[in-house]
């Protein structure tokens, strides 16, 4: 499923291609092996409380959110080969292409907004 995702306290758009990860496998290879991740594209993965970069080729900027979609802690361009703490208050976690926070100008505390595109 594709999911177009609006940072709904800024007015931003983060992704209008986001994959979500609901199923084991889909949320165990998540962005694995991709050379590239694109302006616009994203990967959704419920439930996630903590994830790792390894075996990745690209930095990532991740924000963890909560069960009402408000980030409750974000990380912009997590390199390859390092694992995150668990954030015992979030419930999913959202990957989209380094730079795109800092772009959106997108905060811990903000609120998301998913919706499925056709």
């Amino acid at each position: 499923m594709r999911l177009r995702v609006n940072n709904v306290t800024r007015d931003r758009l983060l992704a209008d291609r986001a994959e979500r990860a609901e199923h084991f496998m889909d949320r165990l290879m998540g962005l694995m092996g991709r050379r590239s991740l694109a302006m616009g594209e994203g990967m959704y993965i419920l439930p996630c409380n903590s994830i790792h970069t390894f075996f990745m080729r690209i930095p990532i900027d991740v924000a963890f959110l909560d069960a009402e979609g408000v980030i409750v802690k974000q990380f912009s361009a997590l390199p390859p080969w390092r694992a995150t703490s668990v954030y015992f208050k979030a419930r999913s976690v959202l990957e989209l292409p380094a730079g795109t926070l800092e772009a959106s100008g997108t905060q811990e505390g903000d609120r998301l907004h998913f919706e499925p595109t056709p």
